[in-house]
């Protein structure tokens, strides 16, 4: 790797790249939107000091030209996306390469994307900018967090999931071990691999960190991970599926689990699977949010115009937005125990940041520096009345629900 930069583990995204501080770095590759392109060409940086005030009419049916909200305060992407910069005489290694800006200066490539930190990560090992866990639908042209290879044998992978690292084959299919079950003490036999299919290493695997291989039979080698034998559920047609965990015994297997949630919140059942949800069970929502312009700011942080939320929560109107979609509020002396949640001071007249000794802040809990909300339509437990409320089902602008298990859109990733 390029001197100044190096490998850290976070909460929430496992392994990342990052730089001298420890801070995140991030790429912006092109993404189609429903008018045409946004993003960055390999080789091509783009994000600069240029300060957008007109959507750009890159999603329909918006035309393009349209004021953005507070056009005055409104960063340009380079204030919220600073640029990992190449000293002079840098040397290409391996996929660092270095690209040039449009203002001279040299800046670090990984695989031809140009490198970027996020001014919302504040420690090492913070991914607040932006996720790699797959946002479907019409949501923004977003920022990615930039991880090396995952060292795993050649027939895994990783699908980053809400639950955290999800082990899963090449295939995509998931991967299952079976409770108190160990090399040397096998409990799938005979008809229980007729519906668990042993997950066989080939002759020349050999063992690797946590990911073992072992003789189930003479002549029979199967793989084992932190010392659980693994196997895949026999006609398991969808990718990433967590059902074969509704078998007694069984659980799906993940290299990093992630953070639990602070002691206010609880998990509930869903008709389509299992939510974040309140103390009192309501469920818990996330605001999604991007604008249309050129560099696709993201809008759902208390430091960004609330103009938006305050639109789809509140026909513009602040306090009906308190009462529709009020914020989790966070019960005094709980604690996280991650970085992943954390309380905010809200002012509740204008949804940013509260100024120091505000006496009516609200102090809300945020994962990923976001707050959360529930919702006043949702009357008992399990209710999901708000999912997807916003513009272009609540992708763009809008709520989603806070899945940890979603068993048919793939919301949980």
């Amino acid at each position: 790797m390029p001197p100044g930069l190096k490998v850290v583990v976070s909460e929430l995204e496992g392994p990342v790249f990052a730089d001298e501080r420890g801070h995140t770095l991030y790429q912006w590759p092109t993404h189609q939107l429903r008018n045409g392109p946004a993003g960055e060409l390999k080789g091509k940086p783009n994000c600069d000091d240029t300060r957008y005030t007109k959507t750009s009419g890159l999603m329909s049916p918006y035309p393009p030209g349209l004021l953005l909200p507070e056009p005055e305060k409104r960063p340009s992407c380079a204030q919220l996306w600073p640029p990992v910069l190449a000293p002079d005489g840098a040397k290409e290694i391996g996929k660092w390469t270095v690209v040039k800006r449009k203002d001279g200066r040299s800046q670090w490539a990984y695989d031809g994307f140009a490198l970027y930190t996020s001014v919302l990560d504040h420690q090492e090992g913070d991914v607040n900018g932006a996720t790699r866990r797959k946002i479907h639908g019409d949501s923004p042209a977003d920022r990615e967090p930039v991880s090396p290879p995952s060292l795993l044998p050649p027939q895994f992978g990783i699908a980053q999931q809400t639950a955290g690292r999800l082990l899963i084959t090449r295939q995509g299919t998931s991967v299952y071990a079976f409770a108190a079950e160990r090399p040397d003490r096998l409990l799938c036999n005979a008809d229980c691999t007729r519906e668990w299919t042993p997950v066989l290493a080939p002759a020349f695997a050999r063992s690797q960190g946590p990911f073992t291989v072992f003789d189930r039979m003479p002549g029979l080698r199967q793989w084992a991970f932190g010392g659980e034998p693994l196997y895949t559920r026999v006609g398991e047609d969808r990718d990433h599926s967590l059902e074969g965990s509704d078998f007694p015994g069984w659980h799906n297997v993940y290299t990093q689990k992630a953070p639990p949630p602070p002691s206010d919140f609880t998990v509930q059942e869903s008709p389509g699977g299992l939510v974040l949800a309140d103390s009192r069970g309501k469920t818990v929502y996330i605001y999604h949010c991007g604008d249309d312009g050129p560099d696709q700011l993201s809008c759902d942080h208390p430091q960004a115009a609330q103009a938006y939320r305050f639109a789809v929560c509140g026909g513009g109107d602040p306090a009906r937005c308190l009462k529709t979609f009020p914020y989790v509020l966070a019960t005094p002396g709980v604690k996280s125990s991650s970085r992943a949640w954390s309380v905010l001071a809200i002012d509740p007249r204008t949804g940013h940041l509260a100024a120091p000794g505000l006496p009516d802040a609200l102090h809300v809990w945020a994962f990923r520096e976001r707050p959360v909300f529930t919702c006043a339509l949702d009357e008992k437990p399990g209710d999901l009345r708000a999912d997807g409320w916003g513009e272009f089902n609540g992708y763009r602008n809008g709520f989603k629900a806070f899945w940890l298990r979603d068993d048919f859109t793939d919301n949980a990733g």
